[in-house]
């Protein structure tokens, strides 16, 4: 889910890496800006995102990804967008909630009985004495 057009910011910059002197003349990096406010995401895919995104996230509640990996700006800018895109639907993702459980009393009743039996194996272990 790639937000609309209006919500993404982007600048491009003059990336690193290889290229030769392509890298030098030509601003191929992408830095993408979208204001998660903006997003109108639920709140707990919000702090999820928050999560995921760790530094990515300004103050401003502004999520800034950079992609550098292409040569191209368009690669670039897919790259991002497709980035963006993967950490909003794993923001929605709820993770299912824990049901707590215990342990039925026949159950307490043979641990109690194999702790015992053990107990008793290992108290037969004592020092030989010889009379």
């Amino acid at each position: 889910m790639i937000p609309d057009a209006a919500i993404i910011e982007e600048k491009f910059l003059a990336a690193t890496g290889p290229g030769g002197q392509n890298v030098n003349k030509v601003a191929t990096a992408v830095q993408l800006r979208v204001d998660v406010f903006k997003l109108g995401l639920p709140p707990h895919a919000y702090a999820k995102l928050k999560i995921l995104a760790g530094s990515k996230l300004t103050a401003n509640g502004e999520l800034l990804i950079t992609a550098r990996r292409f040569r191209t700006q368009d690669a670039n800018r897919e790259d991002a967008r497709a980035r963006l895109a993967e950490l909003i639907a794993e923001a929605h993702v709820r993770q299912a909630k824990r049901v707590k459980t215990k342990p039925s009393k026949a159950a307490k009743a043979r641990r109690v009985d194999e702790k015992k039996g053990r107990s008793a194996v290992k108290a037969g272990r004592g020092k030989v004495r010889v009379d």
